[in-house]
Order: structure tokens, then sequence, then C-alpha cells
């Protein structure tokens, strides 16, 4: 793989991600409250907040599932508002649920998204060499998706994301459910791509540890504000906490949250808009 043309470029900017008073409202609920930040290219940034806060809903307005009700946003220098397919082609999303095909291969997979994402058909057996060879699969190429363990079938998914080279890849809890041993084979994948390549990677997770050992940025959500901004550092020191996790639950709180209904079908409606498009509310 050659870092050098291992991403697609972003328009000049230092900055991967720019959001600026976003909100998002449903009838008298406000998901989102103005909140504001700016995610570095070629970072590790991640976002926090319990169940509820308004991650997931911040991260659909990023990657073009719903729109703002107000305020800016910039993927890779591209308004996803205005721009929607230019936007979604410059980055790559891992769901917290399987959206895989588990009644097709992982090669089968793997072609379906290069059809999706524009990937020329002449490049296409060789891009998927490359990406599923990376996360250790190419011996598997040929074996349905249901026979996979969760862990490969999360390798397979961050595959999958990578195949169109995206300047981004948002990670939504990219490591629930898998055991130590997996989730840190995983995070390996995650830190070589970051550091080899320059790819800016967004992550959700309840697991502190892996915050504490990856970000280089950390913002923390709840009930749709923005409630901390700063390095993991800077988190632990102003919360007055001994670790992370202290420092999250002085700051949210110990009430235990509902959890929400995780994107499930957040592929099959953006494979729909890559398809045909469609009105986003």
């Amino acid at each position: 793989m050659n870092p050098e043309n291992s991403v697609n470029q972003a328009k000049p900017s230092n900055l991967a991600i720019s959001v600026k008073n976003l909100t998002k409202t449903y009838d008298k609920l406000t998901a989102v409250n103005d909140i504001s930040f700016e995610v570095k290219a070629g970072s590790t940034f991640a976002f926090l907040g319990p169940n509820g806060a308004g991650k997931t809903t911040t991260i659909k307005m990023l990657t073009t599932l719903v729109n703002p009700t107000s305020g800016t946003i910039t993927v890779n220098g591209i308004d996803p508002v205005k721009h929607g397919l230019e936007a979604r082609r410059s980055f790559g999303i891992v769901f917290q649920d399987p959206s895989l095909d588990d009644e097709l291969t992982a090669y089968e997979n793997m072609f379906f998204h290069a059809g999706l994402y524009g990937v020329p058909r002449s490049q296409t057996p060789e891009k998927i060499h490359e990406m599923l060879n990376f996360v250790e699969l190419w011996d598997r190429k040929d074996d349905l998706v249901k026979r996979f363990s969760g862990g490969m079938k999360r390798r397979l998914e961050i595959a999958r994301g990578l195949l169109h080279t995206p300047a981004i890849l948002f990670l939504d809890e990219p490591t629930v459910g898998l055991d130590p041993q997996t989730r840190n084979h995983i995070w390996s994948y995650i830190k070589k791509l970051n550091k080899e390549r320059g790819l800016t990677v967004f992550f959700t997770t309840h697991y502190m540890d892996e915050v504490e050992r990856a970000a280089d940025q950390v913002v923390i959500i709840d009930n749709g504000k923005l409630i901390a901004n700063d390095t993991v550092d800077g988190i632990i020191a102003k919360a007055g906490a001994e670790s992370l996790e202290d420092a999250f639950i002085k700051l949210t709180g110990h009430t235990i949250r509902d959890d929400q209904a995780s994107a499930a079908d957040s592929f099959r409606k953006m494979a729909a808009m890559h398809r045909g498009g469609g009105a986003r509310r």
C-alpha cells in the first residue's frame, strides 16, 4: 500500500471536519443543541456521551443521513447538505450494528460496496485484494459472512469502509461486544491506518481505555449539548478526576440512560441514497 495515494485528499485545509452551531430538533425534542467543534486532518477524534446524548444524531448529520435544523458542517471541505454524494465519497463508515449481507461472501460484500461508491471496475479486484489482505481476510474471501466470527465481521466492515480510499473513517462503537484480544487487534488496524495513511479517525465508544490509548482529541456531549472538548489529560485535569472514566461520570452523572435503537438500517439508507437519492429529514 502506498500511503501517499491511499486516501482521497481533502480540499486544502488542516481541518477534516468543522461543525458550527449545529442543531437538530424533532418536533419539541432538541436532539443536538448548538454544538461547535473541529477535527484536525490526520487526527484520531473521540466523540463520547451517554446513551441518548445526541451522538448518533450528530454522526447522522455528518454522514448525510439526516439534515440539520440549523448550523453548518463541512466534511473534507465539503458541505454534506448541499453536496451529499461528494461528501459520502470522501468518508467511510462502520456502524455499531452489523450491516454486512450474511448470505454473501466477503468478496461479494466488498464488490457490492465498490459499485455503490463508484470505485472504477478496472480497479475493483486490486482494491478488494489490498483491503482484505490488510485485515488478514484474503484467505476467507470466498466464505459466506454468516460463518464469520464477530471479530472477523468487524474487520471486514473496516475493510469495506476503506475500499473507496476515504479521507475520514467514522467508527460507531467499532469494538462493542468483542473480547479484549479482538478489540486490540481491531485497534492495531485503525492505528496503522492513521499513522501510515494520514487517515482521520472519528469514533464513538463506551470503552474509556480505548480513548485514553488512541484519541488526540475528545469531545463529550450530553443532553444534546457539548460539555467538554480537550485532550484526555485536559478533561481529566479539569474534572479533578483520576481517570477518563471518572471524569466522564463526573461530567455526565451516574444516571443510567436508555439505549437508543442503533442505525441498523443506516447502511441500507445510505445505499439507497447512492442509488437514487432521496430527501433526508
